[in-house]
């Protein structure tokens, strides 16, 4: 973690308080000025408040939570990261509680609009950062991504979001919730900031040959609506046209397809999770909103002969994935089955859906790949992404790429 000198404090007498899409925690509007000179001067971003900023407490979604921590006595890395190369901290946006979902609707803070699909989820963890963004509370924002939290509020908001390739960041001072998986990103509105917030994160990739290879995994676009396939579709062949044909391929496992490296994800995690948070609830107890509360019963469940199971399956699918995408090579994918769910959805649909958008965000969560989201789409007047997964370590590519790709003439 990064020294913070004491005038990067936050400073209470911000010049703008309102929070009008709920995108904060309460209190959490503040300024922490910059601490250098650099690339970002005169950008601004949010923090999910599941990283540190020096003298506040990181409540991480939960209150018990909240309670039963202190105040941060310094900055996390990447937000001292962003401070340094003179960009300004503005806030601290909502997580759903303790990371631990994709809805974005926290029990106890509330949802975070979706400035872009009003009366739909913003999709989470990382909900307060996208929606600040979307919204234009800010240029950028900081957020995580274990299962896929950068990358489906990116898709149902609008944005330009990167996870990167697992430890390519620095992540010390931001509350792990799975390890192996935890990996911080960002949020922006257009690909140029993206890329500059990325060149201050990422530092500079290795040597990277031209991406001249496009790989289309078909039981991936298998899982996203039909209406979803059909807005994505021309943006696949302006792709094909800048790469090449695309060469179709199955990245499921063998009889079991996404859905089996789906929960192969949710055990190797939800193990990871109760070795991690363990002492702390039940130490501490604390009062979970339902949905949340339901998912840490289950991650109890869990036996170690399933968990060490997936954990040896893991490092097969990872050796294959890295292996098919060699340097030079993308793999095209809908970020999301479709757009945001409504505010009311049913329940059992959320969880339906859910179990879809995990089985394609686990395609890069297993192997420790980098994937952007471009927010090329609308289906029904919402936002609809799509996805490309680079070789690991080309995230500097990647992102330069997607900024090329999306600005060519139609």
């Amino acid at each position: 973690m990064s020294g913070t000198p004491e005038s990067d404090a936050p400073q209470s007498a911000a010049p703008e308080t309102r929070d009008p899409l709920g995108a904060f925690v309460p209190g959490g509007r503040f300024e922490v000025g910059p601490s250098g000179l650099g690339p970002l001067a005169g950008l601004t971003f949010a923090a999910k408040d599941i990283f540190d900023v020096a003298g506040t407490v990181t409540g991480c979604g939960n209150p018990d939570w909240a309670r039963s921590h202190a105040p941060a006595a310094e900055h996390a890395a990447a937000v001292a990261a962003l401070l340094q190369a003179g960009a300004t901290l503005v806030g601290k946006t909502v997580s759903d509680e303790l990371a631990y979902s994709l809805n974005g609707q926290n029990f106890h803070y509330g949802t975070p609009a979706n400035s872009n699909a009003p009366g739909r989820i913003p999709g989470g963890s990382s909900s307060g950062s996208a929606s600040a963004v979307a919204g234009g509370l800010c240029d950028a924002a900081l957020g995580s991504d274990t299962g896929g939290s950068i990358r489906v509020p990116a898709s149902y908001c609008g944005l330009y979001g990167l996870r990167p390739t697992h430890g390519r960041v620095d992540i010390s001072g931001v509350m792990p919730l799975a390890p192996s998986f935890d990996t911080v990103g960002w949020f922006a509105r257009d690909a140029e900031t993206l890329g500059r917030v990325g060149a201050v994160l990422l530092g500079e990739d290795g040597p990277q040959p031209p991406f001249e290879r496009l790989l289309l995994p078909e039981d991936a676009w298998a899982l996203a609506t039909p209406a979803a396939r059909a807005a994505l579709e021309p943006w696949r062949l302006r792709l094909e046209q800048r790469v090449g044909k695309a060469a179709p391929l199955v990245v499921g496992e063998p009889g079991g397809g996404l859905e089996a490296w789906m929960w192969r994800f949710r055990q190797i995690q939800g193990g990871e999770i109760r070795a991690v948070h363990g002492d702390w609830i039940d130490e501490t107890r604390p009062h979970f909103g339902p949905e949340i509360a339901e998912r840490f019963q289950w991650v109890w469940s869990l036996g170690e002969e399933e968990i060490a199971s997936a954990t040896a399956a893991r490092a097969d699918f990872s050796e294959r994935l890295q292996g098919l995408l060699a340097p030079g090579t993308l793999l095209l994918l809908p970020t999301a089955p479709s757009i945001a769910p409504r505010l009311d959805a049913d329940p059992e649909a959320l969880r339906q859906h859910r179990g879809n958008v995990l089985s394609l965000t686990s395609i890069a969560g297993l192997s420790g790949l980098p994937q952007v989201n471009l927010p090329v789409a609308t289906l029904d007047g919402c936002p609809l992404g799509l996805s490309l997964i680079g070789p690991a370590g080309s995230d500097g590519a990647l992102l330069a790429f997607a900024e090329r790709f999306v600005t060519l003439p139609g």
